[in-house]
């Protein structure tokens, strides 16, 4: 079966029942934190699939991953389902489908600033609230730091970017020097 259309269905059912119980934003962060963790940690991954682990050990392992103690009964619930029916080859993708479909569903859009150095708090905000006046949603922001770049920034929201770093700019004066150059050859 095909791995997007059988994790969406799954995501769906969680945000359906998250809606249902008033909890959906402490599972989108749950959610989150399960993501972040399956990216920073991956045997996680791997602890998931064994086989020979018994499902109350890797139930134990998502709920940590989720928030520990604190992960709510509607997160924990989905993941003895997953783990259950056997599913849990698909528990990221489900986990990723919830995120995405939260996002739509709370019109947020995701966007990252990447710099040479720390940009403040100030920029960041009036960046935010621009976003937010041509969306109509909110936004989640995450910067970085990035020496490669040697100045300027690259600013992304959702599936737009917008590259006005210096060593873009170096790039493109190098194309089109070389491509000069061809002709006259």
């Amino acid at each position: 079966m095909y791995i997007g259309v059988f994790s969406m269905r799954y995501a769906k059912a969680l945000l359906a029942y998250a809606n249902e119980s008033g909890v959906e934003d402490q599972v989108y962060e749950e959610a989150k934190r399960l993501a972040d963790t399956y990216t920073l940690v991956p045997d996680l991954r791997q602890a998931v699939e064994n086989p020979v682990l018994p499902v109350k050990t890797k139930l134990q392992l998502i709920c940590e991953a989720a928030g520990g103690a604190s992960v709510s009964k509607e997160m924990k619930r989905f993941a003895q389902l997953v783990l259950q029916e056997r599913r849990e080859k698909f528990f990221q993708f489900m986990i990723m489908s919830y995120i995405d479909l939260y996002r739509k569903q709370k019109n947020i859009s995701v966007g990252k600033i990447t710099t040479v150095c720390p940009v403040s708090d100030e920029v960041v905000n009036r960046i935010r609230a621009m976003v937010t006046e041509k969306t109509h949603g909110t936004v989640e922001f995450r910067t970085r730091l990035d020496e490669k770049l040697e100045g300027g920034f690259i600013f992304e929201i959702n599936f737009y970017r917008m590259d006005a770093s210096i060593a873009n700019q170096i790039r493109r004066v190098k194309r089109q020097f070389i491509a000069k150059n061809r002709r006259i050859v």
